[in-house]
C-alpha cells in the first residue's frame, strides 16, 4: 500500500498486503505466550489472510496446522515459520471434500486434538452477478459454504466425542452493505453467518463457540486479480477512508479464537473501517450509470 493509504496499482509483478518478513516481526497488541499450549486449524493457511493469522498466533505460542489444496505451497509457508521458531505443520487437502476433511480431523483424535478453528479458505472472482456461469456460481458457493460447514461440522463433533471444547472463527466478508461484483461469495458468505448464529446456539451447551469476522477491504496478494481502476477507489470504501491490513485481521482472530472473548458467541465481528455502515465497494468497475 502507498504512503496515502491508496493501494497500488494492479500490476502482473505487483505484490500485494505483508510479506514473511513483516509477519514475523510485525507489533501486536497481545502479550507474548497467550497462546501457550494451544493448537490452531487454519484454512486456507497458506496465504492471505489465512498465512498473516497462523504467523500471529504462532508466535503467541500455538502450535499452528495450516490446511489447503495447495501442498507445496503449505510446505513453503510452515517450513517459513519454522525457520523462526514457530511450532508449524500443515496438511493438504480440498476442503470441498467432506472424506478429505474427515481423515484430516481424524489425525487430531491421537495427536492431542486441536483447540481453535480459522476457516480463512475460500475463493471468489469478479464478475457481473447477471453473467455468472452455472459452474462458476457452484465453484464459488461449494467452497465458501459448503467447504466451511464441512470444516466446522467435523470440529464440533471432534470437540463433542474428545469431551474438549473449541472455538471457531469464519472469515467472511462484509455482506451487509456495499459490496457489488461477488454476489456468488455475498450469497455463500450470508450462508455462513446464518449457520454460524444458529449452530452458536446449538453448540454452546458443548463448550463450543462460533463467531464470523467479515473483513472489508483488506490489502492481500489476491488483489492481483483486480484492475487498477477497482482498487483505486478501495480505500474510499468506507467512512475511516483507507485499506486495511491482513494483520488487523490476524488480531481479531486472535481476539474471537483465544481466551479473551470466552463469553461471545454468535458475532460477527466488521473489521472494516466501518463499510457496514456507510460506502459502496465494486470488484468491477463501476458501471457509467452510477457514477457521479
Amino acid at each position: 500500500m502507498s504512503e496515502t493509504g491508496r493501494p497500488r496499482a494492479a500490476a502482473s509483478d505487483e505484490t500485494f498486503g505483508l510479506d514473511d518478513e513483516a509477519l514475523a516481526t510485525h507489533p501486536t497488541v497481545y502479550a507474548e505466550s497467550i497462546l501457550a499450549g494451544k493448537t490452531a486449524l487454519i484454512s486456507g493457511g497458506a496465504g492471505g489472510l489465512g498465512r498473516a493469522t497462523a504467523w500471529l498466533m504462532g508466535r503467541l505460542g500455538a502450535r499452528v496446522i495450516l490446511a489447503g489444496r495447495d501442498e507445496a505451497k503449505l510446505a513453503e509457508a510452515a517450513e517459513t515459520m519454522r525457520a523462526k521458531e514457530i511450532d508449524a505443520g500443515f496438511h493438504a487437502l480440498d476442503i470441498r471434500e467432506p472424506d478429505a476433511v474427515q481423515v484430516l480431523f481424524d489425525t487430531f483424535d491421537g495427536a492431542g486434538g486441536i483447540d481453535m478453528l480459522v476457516n480463512s479458505a475460500g475463493g471468489q472472482y469478479p464478475q457481473a452477478a447477471i453473467d455468472f456461469s452455472v459452474k462458476g456460481w457452484n465453484a464459488v458457493v461449494n467452497t465458501n459454504l459448503n467447504g466451511t460447514w464441512y470444516m466446522m461440522q467435523a470440529a464440533a463433533r471432534h470437540w463433542r466425542d474428545t469431551g474438549r471444547p473449541g472455538s471457531i472463527v469464519n472469515i467472511v466478508v462484509v455482506v451487509s452493505h456495499g459490496l457489488y461484483g461477488l454476489a456468488h461469495t455475498v450469497a455463500a458468505r450470508s450462508g455462513v453467518v446464518g449457520l454460524s448464529r444458529a449452530v452458536a446456539v446449538e453448540w454452546a451447551p458443548l463448550g463450543i463457540r462460533v463467531n464470523c469476522i467479515a473483513p472489508g477491504a483488506i490489502e492481500t496478494p489476491g488483489w492481483k486479480v483486480y484492475t487498477a481502476e477497482t482498487l483505486a477507489g478501495y480505500p474510499d470504501s468506507n467512512p475511516m477512508r483507507r485499506v486495511g491490513t491482513a494483520w488487523e485481521i490476524a488480531e481479531a482472530c486472535v481476539y474471537l479464537a483465544g481466551p479473551a472473548s470466552s463469553y461471545v458467541t454468535g458475532e460477527v465481528l466488521n473489521v472494516s473501517g466501518g463499510s457496514q455502515l456507510w460506502g459502496e465497494t465494486w470488484a468491477i468497475p463501476k458501471p457509467d450509470y452510477f457514477k457521479v
